[in-house]
């Protein structure tokens, strides 16, 4: 294996539930020890995705193949090489944190020693130790998630997916969680993380933004944010929320945003900044306009033509 070879190879996939089509004509590549995130709102076709490269679901068309398996003829070859975790946390509640994941080894073949050994590595890799012996439906938010990702990982998986797994915890936890996932990918696993929280997309080395079923973004957050096509303009002034109602509906702004006391705007033509000058001049509002610097946020509204608000709500 090298850094330049394929784990993910999707070409037209697409699945579709009656008349909705959850996901359009998709093509993806994931490369070893990526990274990959995909950035959308609820319904972008994020899930439906992932249970299709995992073979949970069966595609409407296209082409699947993920380490080297043909999807969905090697589903079940598949199943012992990939990871899959998602925000339910699939727990036994009433079984111990141990207990979980002795049941785990058991079905995934483990033997009893090697098992043994890698339970033990995990629980202390995910400061499970001194919980060890407490039920799984008396654990934390984070402790839970900790415990369904050494669960994910317990065999060693080559391929690990992720859909939407800190949706249900806090910032801290989120923080921890994401340190353990660089430390799989700089072992070697490669990722594929779902998610609706622009952080999180920052934090991926690459990116696919997906709307409606479809891919309408690829590449690095830096190389998305480079080639955004819209122009990002910090806007200062004593009144925001009256400068706002002012712009609200000019062609020229794809998107506005208060940032504190300031207005961010994104301006769809490069002459955006000066049409937004006049009309607040022609409204009486007294503002500094200045160009800024790119983020995801602009790139997703961009790409998506949505406001972000739909991305982030859970």
């Amino acid at each position: 294996m090298n850094g330049a070879e394929l784990v993910i190879r999707a070409r037209g996939l697409s699945k579709r539930f009656g008349q909705l089509t959850a996901v359009d004509h998709l093509d993806l590549s994931v490369r070893r020890a990526e990274v990959f995130g995909f950035l959308g709102p609820n319904g972008s076709g994020k899930s439906t995705t992932i249970r299709m490269l995992c073979g949970l679901l069966l595609p409407s068309e296209g082409e699947i193949e993920v380490l080297g398996c043909q999807i969905p003829r090697d589903a079940e070859e598949l199943k012992r090489h990939i990871g899959y975790m998602t925000q339910k946390f699939s727990l036994y509640e009433d079984l111990s944190v141990v207990e979980n994941l002795e049941f785990l080894a058991t079905v995934q073949g483990l033997d009893k020693r090697a098992g043994r050994r890698r339970i033990a590595e995990l629980l202390e890799r995910y400061w499970l130790a001194d919980r060890r012996d407490q039920l799984a439906g008396t654990l934390s938010g984070g402790q839970r998630q900790r415990l369904a990702l050494a669960g994910a990982v317990l065999h060693q998986p080559a391929l690990l997916l992720l859909d939407e797994p800190t949706s249900a915890v806090d910032p801290q936890s989120r923080r921890e969680f994401w340190d353990s996932l660089f430390e799989l990918a700089e072992a070697g696993t490669t990722l594929l993380v779902s998610t609706h929280y622009m952080d999180e997309a920052e934090r991926c080395t690459r990116l696919g933004i997906l709307d409606t079923g479809r891919l309408v973004a690829d590449g690095s957050p830096r190389e998305l944010m480079d080639a955004l096509p819209g122009h990002p303009l910090l806007l200062e002034c004593a009144q925001p929320r009256q400068a706002q109602r002012a712009l609200q509906g000019m062609p020229q702004v794809l998107a506005m945003a208060q940032i504190g006391a300031a207005l961010r705007v994104l301006g769809a033509t490069a002459d955006a900044r000066e049409q937004i000058e006049q009309r607040l001049r022609e409204q009486g509002i007294g503002a500094q306009v200045e160009e800024t610097e790119a983020n995801l946020e602009d790139v997703f509204v961009s790409v998506t033509r949505k406001p972000l608000a739909e991305a982030q709500t859970p």
